[in-house]
């Protein structure tokens, strides 16, 4: 049995590279018509082949979605029914809520200081220096000898 590692090295993708650079750069109109340009078996290995691939998973969505169940799993197994429950989750419609956000309450921003701080003076730093070193009792040194 093949390692996952080898698998993956081994796994040849069932398309020309321009056929599937040309996929992967399509916009959402033009796709279509590129997938339906390939029979339904190779589609199925492709929308499996692009699955493996992080940057080739939304192409492999909508490869599966074209494609049919059971070419999925008689190609992927496992692998193939979970793309084809997942590309039919993506395909459905999403209830997205409206935008109307009149129910929220408006923020507002503040047009005064957080906070107020005294401005520092310097001739009161130098002030404060020689109090703080009269009132600190100097070492003795009569118990190191």
């Amino acid at each position: 049995m093949l390692s996952s590692r080898e698998a993956f090295e081994n796994d040849h993708c069932p398309v020309r590279d321009d056929l599937l650079g040309a996929m992967y750069r399509a916009n959402e109109n033009g796709l279509p018509a590129l997938v339906e340009s390939v029979s339904s078996d190779v589609r199925a290995q492709l929308a499996l082949f692009c699955y493996r691939r992080a940057h080739l998973h939304a192409l492999a969505l909508t490869i599966a979605a074209s494609c049919d169940v059971r070419d999925l799993i008689h190609h992927g197994g496992r692998v193939g029914s979970v793309l084809a429950a997942l590309a039919r989750e993506e395909a459905k419609p999403r209830h997205r809520p409206s935008a109307n956000y009149s129910h929220r309450k408006a923020i507002t921003l503040s047009t005064t200081p957080l906070s107020s701080l005294a401005p520092l003076d310097d001739d009161d730093l130098d002030d404060e220096l020689p109090l703080q070193a009269e009132q600190e009792p100097e070492p003795s040194l009569a118990g190191l000898a």
